[in-house]
Parts: structure tokens; C-alpha cells; sequence
């Protein structure tokens, strides 16, 4: 059940990097959207700050490697298929006319965060929890129950 609820976490870790980060780092002007000290700017990288949180007690967190998994898989996945062959990486970003703003901004965020690196970069940060055997085991608790005590007097 630990790793169901890994596996959840993770895509709302990955929803959050592709959506959330894309669209702040399209909002805080990579492509020069925002003017320097603007509200833009402080929304984005206000955005940015909570992606960089998710991640982190993602990271830090004992939930589950399926949490870190999912995310790193996806990003690196992507990442690969960039190396190998950029026009198809590069057509899974959305850019249809009818789609929202938002997702738009999203697309074209994750688009620089995918040719500058950032995804690898955090797809390797992701998937070294996977590499813990520690993460796999469930957590001891403080009461064992096969815990035995030893009559008064032995040396036991």
C-alpha cells in the first residue's frame, strides 16, 4: 500500500515539475516575459519555491522511492529521447492554437527546461533514492513485537 501511494505521489511530483515548473520559468522571463521586480516575477518565482518544495520532501521524505521514481523516469526518459532525436522530444510539448494560456506557458517552459538540461538534472537528483535499498524496507518500529525479556538473575 506504502508503494500505491508512492506511486500517486509521484505523479503529482511529475504534474508539478512539467506544469508548475514550466510555466514559472516561463513567467520569470527565460524568454523575456517578465519585466526585473515585476509581479510576474514574484508570482513565478514564488511558483518555483513550492515546485523546489514538492521536490524536496519528496526527496527527504520516506513515503516511498516510487514517489521519486515516477518523476525521474519520466524526466530522464525525456531527457533521452531529446539526445537521440530532438524534433521528437521536442512535438510532445503542447502547442496547438486551442489549447489555454496556461498550458501554453506550461509547454513552453518545460521546452527550455528540456533543451538547457534542467530535466537530467533533476531526473539523476530524483532517481538516487531508487538506489537505497533502505527506502524499499519498511520502517522498524520502536515496539517489536518479538521482543523477549530475560528472567531476573541470567546473563541472557
Amino acid at each position: 500500500m506504502r508503494h500505491l501511494a508512492g506511486f500517486l505521489i509521484g505523479l503529482v511530483v511529475t504534474a508539478a515539475v512539467l506544469g508548475g515548473g514550466g510555466w514559472a520559468v516561463q513567467q520569470a522571463g527565460a524568454n523575456g516575459a517578465a519585466a526585473p521586480g515585476g509581479q510576474n516575477l514574484w508570482i513565478a518565482l514564488g511558483s518555483m519555491a513550492a515546485v523546489g518544495l514538492v521536490v524536496g520532501l519528496v526527496l527527504a521524505g520516506r513515503v516511498s522511492p516510487m514517489a521519486t521514481f515516477v518523476p525521474s523516469l519520466v524526466l530522464l526518459a525525456w531527457t533521452v529521447v531529446y539526445a537521440l532525436d530532438a524534433g521528437r522530444a521536442l512535438s510532445f510539448v503542447p502547442t496547438g492554437p486551442s489549447l489555454h494560456r496556461i498550458v501554453l506557458d506550461a509547454g513552453s517552459g518545460s521546452r527550455t527546461m528540456l533543451t538547457t538540461g534542467v530535466f537530467a538534472l533533476l531526473g539523476v537528483a530524483l532517481f538516487i533514492p531508487v538506489l537505497m535499498p533502505s527506502r524499499w524496507s519498511r520502517r522498524d518500529d520502536d515496539l517489536d513485537e518479538e521482543y523477549e525479556t530475560a528472567p531476573e538473575g541470567s546473563y541472557y
